[in-house]
């Protein structure tokens, strides 16, 4: 239980109309979950107005309303606050009742088109590498300590985030990482967060059916980085054509990560294997069991980082060549014949694009790349001609199947994604609705020396169909497809 009045130090109301001095049970922003002396926040939803279920909640027995918009009808015994941004005050009010958890954790954001759950874990394994206890909060899962609990978003709620981050606190944590999507930044879900360092990692075509436009998904990344405290860092990728605008505004400490450019922090790939790098940082030679030169933008962003926490930097070294890759991110298989099976998540036009590179960097003109690869159903359509092109042009044949249809039907998908082959894409591109049939005649099609790259789906075991999750996880198929060769 705590006061109301305590609880209002957090935030600047524009009115209050009521008695502060009262207790208040819990916080909600549910209608739902309402119940006698709670205080409940009404946030302007993308697809509901929350505030249209105050007189719901004052029924309930809502001892504490916070609004934007006051209602007609003003019960006596409720107090009403005010608020210009109610998904801002629910941020800080959130922090506020977990006792600005935040503060007592270092905590470091990621965010970016691609690279976050990779660059956001391994920022939590190198802290447990190096004795300490730390918490994550990511899309494929979220920890305290070791403790895994199950999560169906990038980044929850303000109210999850920070019973989430009490609890590492609670545990002994020490240290936190933390993906930031567009959406979170956007939508106010990080507000009242006390960070102690931000990393962007790449901005490329994604989301734009929720941003509507390329400039407003850039100013939700940024957001983020003008909400950083001068006391935290702000670390960006200046490889990319956004990196520094990324950071212009921020009040935060201002430093920099590349493989091409003068930086703070510079990583260069000096040998590539399908189950390694040999990576220079910063002229530290260091061995990692991760492909790519989207990897080793990832690995040198957290070894910024690691700095950047103050970590001793021999011993941040050795704990990264230790560290390994991501469930569902390039994870590797081989059949008994020499095929090699790869799973991950590139699920954007960018992300296939650079697995796809990452293979043929390695492979060179030694083998062929089969590629499986579909699109999410209710989710930008734009970019499913391009995922389907460049997969195409940068693989000898593909396989255009299912990946998530939710509510569209799969044939429709794929017949979007076919819309951006050439005549010469087609003749080496087939399609199959079934997912595990596309990734079982991939591999029939594989010869020893050649790679299947399945793209899309990486660490999730399931599949929607029609609201309906169905287990199937690629990496099992990819197993079972590769044992059948």
């Amino acid at each position: 239980m705590r006061s109301l009045a305590e609880l209002l130090t957090a935030i600047k109301p524009q009115q209050i109309i009521g008695y502060e001095d009262k207790p208040i049970n819990s916080l909600q922003c549910d209608s739902r979950k309402v119940s006698r002396n709670d205080i409940f926040v009404a946030v302007r939803g993308v697809s509901v107005d929350a505030h249209k279920f105050i007189p719901l909640v004052t029924l309930a027995g809502a001892a504490a309303i916070v609004c934007e918009t006051l209602p007609e009808r003003l019960e006596p015994n409720v107090t009403y606050i005010r608020v210009e941004n109610s998904a801002i005050a629910l941020g800080k009010l959130a922090s506020q009742w977990w006792g600005n958890p935040s503060r007592k954790l270092k905590l470091v954001g990621v965010t970016g088109t691609n690279g976050k759950t990779t660059t956001a874990t391994l920022i939590y394994e190198m802290a447990r590498l190096g004795g300490a206890k730390a918490g994550l909060l990511s899309t494929v899962c979220n920890y305290i300590d070791d403790e895994a609990i199950p999560t169906n978003q990038t980044t929850p709620d303000p109210l999850t985030i920070n019973e989430l981050l009490h609890r590492m606190v609670v545990a002994g944590c020490t240290y936190a990482a933390m993906e930031v999507s567009s959406h979170a930044a956007h939508q106010h879900r990080i507000a009242g967060l006390t960070f102690a360092g931000g990393i962007f990692s790449n901005l490329t075509r994604d989301h734009l059916d929720y941003h509507k436009t390329f400039e407003n998904y850039l100013k939700a990344k940024q957001s983020f980085f003008d909400i950083l405290p001068a006391e935290a860092f702000a670390l960006t990728n200046i490889d990319d054509k956004v990196g520094e605008v990324m950071i212009q505004n921020t009040a935060a400490r201002r430093c920099t990560y590349s493989l091409r450019s003068q930086a703070d922090f510079m990583g260069k790939v000096i040998e590539s294997r399908l189950d390694g790098t040999l990576l220079s940082l910063n002229g530290h030679e260091v061995e990692v069991m991760f492909t790519g030169k989207y990897n080793a933008y990832n690995l040198t962003a957290v070894y910024g980082a690691s700095i950047l926490l103050g970590w001793d930097e021999q011993d941040v070294l050795v704990r990264m060549s230790k560290l390994v890759p991501v469930a569902g991110r390039f994870q590797t298989f081989r059949s008994a014949t020499g095929v090699t099976g790869v799973v991950d998540y590139a699920h954007t036009p960018d992300a296939v694009v650079n697995v796809l590179n990452a293979i043929r960097g390695v492979l060179g003109n030694s083998g062929r790349i089969i590629t499986v690869v579909g699109a999410g159903g209710n989710r930008d359509k734009g970019k499913r001609p391009i995922m389907a092109s460049e997969a195409a042009r940068l693989s000898d044949r593909v396989v255009l199947t299912s990946d998530n249809p939710r509510d569209e039907v799969p044939e429709q998908i794929i017949a979007d994604m076919e819309a951006g082959l050439d005549d010469n894409a087609r003749t080496r591109t087939i399609s199959i609705v079934d997912r595990r049939e596309a990734i079982f005649e991939a591999s029939r099609m594989a010869a020893p020396g050649d790679v299947v790259l399945v793209a899309g789906k990486g660490h999730e075991d399931y599949q929607e169909v029609k609201g309906v999750k169905h287990h199937f996880d690629d990496r099992e198929v990819v197993m079972e497809a590769l044992r059948s060769l």
